[in-house]
């Protein structure tokens, strides 16, 4: 099959081809497994954590991917055949144990075995991947291949944050960042909870306009202040600046709910200038968002089809996986971007 690979940890703006294309062995599912045929793949910011090291993968080469899509075509022992020909989606959670107690109360995400599919296991940048059948999730056929795909991360981790942000008081929620989670949050706020209003803290104008067109009742600059103080805020950035605006920016008892795998490293200092007064005193807190249950996918997913929920799309060929990672690097994004594979 072919597949872009990593070789090596490296810095994307100097290395700006880090996977390279090759032909590599057809997988064949074990007991338990299924093999996916793919069509297509979404692009995510952890591949970019990925790359340069910020969650590396435990071995290397790797083929990275976890928002994967594509029919079953073979099964493996345990597996029935009724599965055959299904049309399924991988996302982040690749496995875990089953058994721990997380596991025992739905929460796999927490997981001492969770493994993440295209970074503990080979994922969707190639023609074809294997999976625990557990972890194949079947596609409502309203959603087409291609609007699948953020759907199984950048929808799914979105809707986890969403569930623990604190809307049920009606209270407004800001959203920092606009990329592919994001903006499928607004779509699905504006669904279920119409009457909240949405504040977007997004450092591109082109970011701004495109929250205000999606119904956000207001955009801004990462720093810049809304209209009134906040009672949920749901940042998906990769730096360590929003998080220090967004906690000037809570009301009393507020929540900062920080959907991101790892934060870049080069201005964490600036929590040094948090104030405790000011930005952490009066009950405000801080929750994270640690990866996403089979529950989380499969509930989002239905949620996704009844609304419809249908994602803004960039689609570019598999070959191209590097371009479409330097532009996400670069923040050129305006929804998400997905690989098509065949």
């Amino acid at each position: 099959m072919k597949a872009m690979i990593l070789e090596k940890i490296c810095d994307l703006g100097v290395e700006r081809e880090p996977l390279r294309l090759v032909d590599y062995p057809d997988p064949e599912p074990a007991a338990g497994e299924v093999r996916i045929k793919l069509t297509v793949c979404g692009v995510c910011h952890t591949e970019l954590d990925e790359i340069e090291g910020r969650t590396p993968p435990p071995q290397l080469p790797m083929i990275l991917g976890h928002q994967a899509v594509g029919v079953i075509d073979r099964v493996g022992s345990g597996v029935g055949p009724a599965r055959l020909g299904e049309r399924v989606g991988v996302a982040w959670i690749f496995s875990a144990c089953g058994e721990c107690r997380w596991c025992r109360q739905g929460l796999e995400n927490l997981c001492p075995e969770f493994r993440a599919t295209g970074r503990d296991a080979n994922g969707g940048y190639a023609e074809y991947m294997t999976v625990p059948a557990l972890f194949a999730h079947p596609l409502p056929e309203s959603i087409s291949d291609v609007q699948a795909a953020p759907l199984l991360c950048a929808g799914a981790i979105g809707y986890r944050s969403l569930s623990l942000a604190k809307l049920d008081s009606g209270g407004p929620l800001g959203l920092t960042g606009f990329g592919a989670s994001a903006h499928l949050v607004l779509k699905l706020v504006r669904h279920q909870y119409p009457d909240v209003p949405v504040y977007v803290f997004a450092r591109s104008e082109k970011e701004q306009h495109f929250a205000l067109e999606l119904g956000a009742a207001w955009a801004g600059g990462t720093e810049d202040d809304p209209p009134e103080l906040l009672e949920s805020i749901i940042d998906t950035t990769p730096a360590w600046l929003p998080i220090v605006a967004a906690m000037r920016r809570l009301a009393p008892g507020g929540r900062l709910v920080i959907n991101a795998i790892r934060k870049e490293n080069r201005d964490r200092q600036l929590l040094a200038g948090i104030d405790y007064p000011e930005d952490l005193w009066l009950e405000k807190e801080i929750k994270s968002v640690a990866n996403v249950t089979r529950r989380d996918v499969s509930e989002f997913l239905r949620l996704a089809a009844e609304i419809p929920l249908q994602p803004t799309c960039e689609e570019f060929p598999l070959t191209e996986a590097n371009r479409a990672l330097l532009e996400l690097k670069e923040r050129h994004v305006r929804g998400a971007k997905v690989l098509r594979i065949s």
